[in-house]
């Protein structure tokens, strides 16, 4: 009359819990990677939020610029400085933002003195 749960099952089917430890060991993966990720996106943003406030606090002479596309260092130094000036603004760029050459990209957060 009745058959055995096995009987109605499909062949080569996985079981209902093997099926259930497989889910919940993806959710259980997913769900870390998503914690790691988020970590990491909140020490991005406390590090630009130190790195701010670092910039605005006291007497400091520099202003925090983000550096838009076709801008160099030369452009943006010839905005601040003296005709005669802009060499030492670029050397003083390139020290305060510990750069390694004089190369920035779009997007990137630079100080710049101000005079």
């Amino acid at each position: 009359m009745f058959e055995s749960p096995r009987a109605c099952c499909v062949e080569g089917a996985v079981p209902m819990k093997s099926r259930q430890a497989k889910r919940l060991a993806r959710s259980s993966l997913t769900l870390s990677l998503l914690v790691v990720i988020g970590a990491g996106f909140s020490t991005i943003s406390s590090a630009s939020d130190i790195d701010a406030r670092s910039a605005k606090t006291g007497d400091s002479k520099y202003v925090q610029v983000v550096v838009t596309p076709g801008e160099s260092l030369w452009s943006i130094a010839a905005m601040v400085a003296d005709h005669s000036e802009i060499a030492s603004v670029i050397a003083d760029i390139v020290e305060v933002n510990q750069l390694a050459s004089a190369d920035v990209s779009a997007g990137d957060k630079i100080l710049v003195p101000v005079s």
